[in-house]
C-alpha cells in the first residue's frame, strides 16, 4: 500500500519520458525506505504510542531499544497504513500516506540518494570498479552501526557509516563522490 500510494503520486509528476520507470523506482524506493518510514513514524508519534501500549513487563530499556529501531518503526508505520487501508479504503489512505511522506518524497526528488549507482557510473567511465567491504560493526544486534570502506584497485577511496550495511555503503559512495568533485 505504501509503495503503491507513493508510485501513484509520483508517476504523473515525473512523466515517463523525462525520468523513465527506472528513475521512478529509485526515487520511490528512497521515499519509502526504512529511514523514511522511521522519520514518518517519529513525526506521527509512533514511538510514544508504542511505549504507552507496551505491557508493564516490557517497560524500560527493552522497550526503548525497540522503539529506537528503524525496522520496528518501519514495520509499525506499514502496519498502521495497512489498518487504515482496511478501515478507510484506498483513496483516503493513499492521500494520507502521500501527505505523511511529503517531506521524504520531496527530498527524494531534490536529492536522489543512489550514490552507489552514481559512483559506479563515474568509475565505469574510467574503466574502474568499486568494492565495498565492512570494516567495522558496533552495538547490539537491534542497534548495530556498520562502517564500510569503498576501494578501487585495492586502494581505499572513502568510508561510510550507517545503521545497515546498505546505508553504510551509500555513505561511502557519497563520500567518494564528494572527494572526486573536490579534486
Amino acid at each position: 500500500m505504501l509503495a503503491l500510494a507513493v508510485t501513484t503520486h509520483l508517476w504523473p509528476r515525473l512523466g515517463a519520458d523525462e525520468y523513465g520507470a527506472g528513475q521512478l523506482t529509485k526515487i520511490r524506493a528512497q521515499a519509502v525506505s526504512g529511514r523514511s518510514c522511521r522519520a514518518v513514524a517519529e513525526r506521527l508519534g509512533i514511538p510514544e504510542r508504542l511505549r504507552t501500549a507496551a505491557p508493564p513487563d516490557y517497560a524500560g530499556p527493552a522497550i526503548e531499544a525497540l522503539v529506537a529501531t528503524e525496522r520496528v518503526l518501519a514495520s509499525a508505520i506499514e502496519a498502521a497504513i495497512g489498518a487504515c487501508y482496511l478501515h478507510f479504503g484506498y483513496e483516503l489512505t493513499a492521500a494520507a500516506v502521500v501527505e505523511a511522506f511529503a517531506p521524504e518524497i520531496e527530498d527524494a526528488l531534490r536529492r536522489p540518494a543512489d550514490f552507489k549507482s552514481a559512483l559506479q557510473e563515474h568509475l565505469a567511465r574510467r574503466g574502474e570498479l568499486v568494492v565495498y567491504t565492512v570494516v567495522g560493526e558496533e552495538g547490539p544486534p537491534h542497534e548495530r552501526t556498520f562502517e564500510v570502506a569503498a576501494t578501487v584497485r585495492g586502494a581505499e577511496i572513502a568510508r561510510g557509516f550507517g545503521r545497515s550495511k546498505k546505508e553504510a555503503e551509500q555513505g561511502a559512495a557519497e563520500s567518494a563522490l564528494e572527494a572526486f568533485a573536490a579534486s
